[in-house]
């Protein structure tokens, strides 16, 4: 499990339009429904220093460098896993996260272009090599995310202005992320078949830590 204490750490990933917030929103507040202390995140946020961090990161009107947007995450992610993640899985709560590593994986590495070694080695400087109990990944093409923005009226931020060349290659590596916990659902069903997929695999997660199964 994720080695920091009793808790169970769940995350929610995936590319633009295919409803990663409002998947984390609902498990939740079903999470909270079944008695389970639960604390939800966002990355990045959550803290003083990472909701300054997103600001900077997703709405400076200049264009950064890879390398810049990429420690502005790792600093925000070291922040909120310090102040906020680790202290509540060690007292026992669900952590339920809004994006993680997979993220920076997805959007800096096949997104942007920077070394694939040297960023994982820094993602684990910045988490202390925490690993989710489950990473859900929402799968949705390029296309349908688009469109969901839309419909949404959604003022798109840096990131969603990125060219569709972008974003194809956000979405391979999600549909290519393997490793512990990683789970794959196809984000393009009815919203009530996304949740219930998700729940299955919460559940799961959650009797093999009740068991002791690590």
């Amino acid at each position: 499990m994720n080695g920091a204490g009793s808790g169970l750490f769940i995350v929610v990933e995936g590319p633009e339009g295919a409803g990663k917030s409002t998947l984390a929103r609902w498990l939740a507040a079903r999470l909270l429904a079944d008695g389970r202390a639960v604390v939800a995140v966002r990355e990045p946020g959550g803290t003083p220093v990472a909701e300054a961090a997103r600001q900077v990161a997703l709405t400076v009107p200049d264009e950064m460098a890879p390398a810049a947007e990429l420690f502005l995450f790792l600093a925000a992610r070291a922040d909120l896993v310090h102040k906020v993640v680790r202290p509540a899985l060690a007292a026992g709560q669900v952590v339920v996260a809004d994006r993680f590593f997979l993220s920076t994986m997805a959007y800096q590495v096949a997104g942007a272009g920077l070394p694939y070694e040297e960023v994982s080695q820094a993602n684990r400087l910045a988490t202390g090599g925490l690993v989710p109990d489950v990473t859900l990944v929402l799968d949705v093409p390029v296309a349908t995310g688009r469109a969901r923005q839309r419909a949404a009226h959604k003022a798109p931020d840096r990131f969603e202005r990125q060219d569709d060349a972008f974003h194809r290659r956000v979405l391979e590596a999600y549909r290519n992320a393997t490793g512990p916990g990683v789970v794959h659902i196809d984000a393009t069903r009815a919203e009530k078949a996304v949740q219930e997929a998700a729940w299955r695999e919460v559940m799961a997660v959650t009797a093999l830590s009740s068991r002791g199964v690590s």
